[in-house]
C-alpha cells in the first residue's frame, strides 16, 4: 500500500515539491516501511543517527498505526537517519518510548529516503487505521503535512478518531501475529 501526503493537516493541498510518500508492506517478520519525501533541508537534530527523542520538532515523516481501545504506534522517520517509535495506550498516552528500530536514510540531491522494518511486536494486532504525516520547516514557515487530514484548530496528528480504516487489517504476513 502507498500513501501519498498531499494536503496539508487542514485537508488543503500542498505544491507537489513538498509531497512524500510511504510505502508499507506486510512481511513475516514486521512492517516493512519506505519514505520517499523532498528533502527541504532543515537543521538536523543535534544528536548522532539513531533513535531520537522529539523527533517530532525537525524534518520528519510519521506513519501512526492504529489497532483497538485506542492502541496505537506512532513511527517517525527523519532524513538525517535518525527515528523514534513510540506505542501509546489512549491517545497521547505513551507506554514505551525509543523502542528499536532497524533503519537507513539517505539524501540524494533534493530528495530523501528512509526504509524501516517494524516489528510485529510493537504494532497492535491487527492494525485496523493508520495515518501518515510530513512535517518541515522552522518558525513561522513550519508545514503540517496529512495523507488524511485531521482539521482542527491547530495541527494535532492524535486525532486518531479521524484516521480511515482500512479495507483491510494489517496482519502479520502469513497470517499470524
Amino acid at each position: 500500500m502507498e500513501l501519498r501526503i498531499s494536503r496539508l493537516w487542514d485537508g488543503l493541498p500542498v505544491r507537489p515539491d513538498e509531497e512524500a510518500t510511504i510505502a508499507v508492506k506486510a512481511t513475516e517478520d514486521g512492517l516493512d516501511v519506505s519514505v520517499n519525501a523532498v528533502f527541504h533541508r532543515d537543521p538536523p537534530p543535534p544528536s548522532p543517527a539513531g533513535s531520537t527523542d522529539r523527533l517530532w520538532e525537525h524534518e520528519v515523516v510519521e506513519l501512526f498505526l492504529l489497532g483497538a481501545d485506542e492502541r496505537y504506534t506512532e513511527v517517525e522517520l527523519g532524513p538525517h537517519g535518525h527515528w523514534l517509535v513510540l506505542r501509546l495506550d489512549g491517545v497521547r498516552r505513551v507506554v514505551e518510548i525509543g523502542l528499536p528500530l532497524a533503519c537507513t536514510a539517505a539524501i540524494a540531491g533534493d530528495r530523501w529516503t528512509g526504509r524501516a522494518l517494524v516489528p510485529w511486536d510493537v504494532l497492535p494486532s491487527p492494525i485496523t487505521h493508520l495515518n501518515a504525516f510530513a512535517i518541515h520547516g522552522t518558525g513561522d514557515a513550519r508545514r503540517y503535512l496529512a495523507w488524511s487530514p485531521v482539521p482542527g484548530e491547530r495541527p494535532d496528528f492524535h486525532r486518531i478518531h479521524l484516521f480511515p480504516a482500512l479495507p483491510r487489517p494489517l496482519v502479520r504476513a502469513g497470517g499470524g501475529g
